[in-house]
């Protein structure tokens, strides 16, 4: 699989993710999307979600891209 059909493949999985959490507070959707992405996701695919969101990657829901945006502030806490 080519690294831009690994992005696309990683974009769609977040947006659906985002979907399943569009019934909750805005707030709520992006706390329950980034630790579900967080728990369930291999740590490769998180850096590369995060890398693809902070070089301009596109096509993630609002929901999703927030969710990735905290995922990458806790990264880089750490």
């Amino acid at each position: 699989m080519s690294p831009e059909d690994q992005d696309r493949k990683l974009v769609y999985m977040a947006n659906q993710i985002a979907t399943f959490f569009n019934t909750a507070a805005d707030d709520e959707a992006v706390a329950s999307i980034e630790a579900h992405i967080r728990k369930f996701w291999d740590p490769r695919m998180r850096a590369k979600i995060i890398a693809f969101r902070a070089h301009g990657g596109t096509g993630l829901t609002e929901s999703a891209a927030a969710a990735v945006d905290r995922l990458s502030r806790e990264v880089a806490r750490a």
